[in-house]
């Protein structure tokens, strides 16, 4: 698996939700996480699944993430949503 680096995921969060194809997104409820996994983990393995933290669709809905520039960083929110979302 290849390593996604910053210009990686600055590239993703600027897909235009109004132009993508909503069938190559990927349905964030075929996404399973592994409870039991590290934090570290748990997020490699959900951008495997997700391909697009950014831009995904849940059912026929295409959905764009957004994050504001002087709130937290996505790995922090990340980490935060994985730490607790199975609390």
């Amino acid at each position: 698996m290849r390593v996604l680096g910053e210009q990686d995921f600055d590239a993703m969060s600027k897909i235009d939700i109004h132009t993508v194809d909503k069938d190559s997104l990927v349905d964030l409820q075929t996404v399973v996480i592994d409870e039991s996994k590290p934090v570290q983990e748990r997020m490699a393995s959900f951008v495997e699944q997700i391909k697009n933290p950014y831009c995904f669709r849940i059912g026929d809905v295409a959905v764009k993430v957004n994050y504001k520039a002087d709130g937290p960083s996505f790995q922090e929110c990340f980490e935060e949503l994985l730490g607790t979302a199975y609390r």
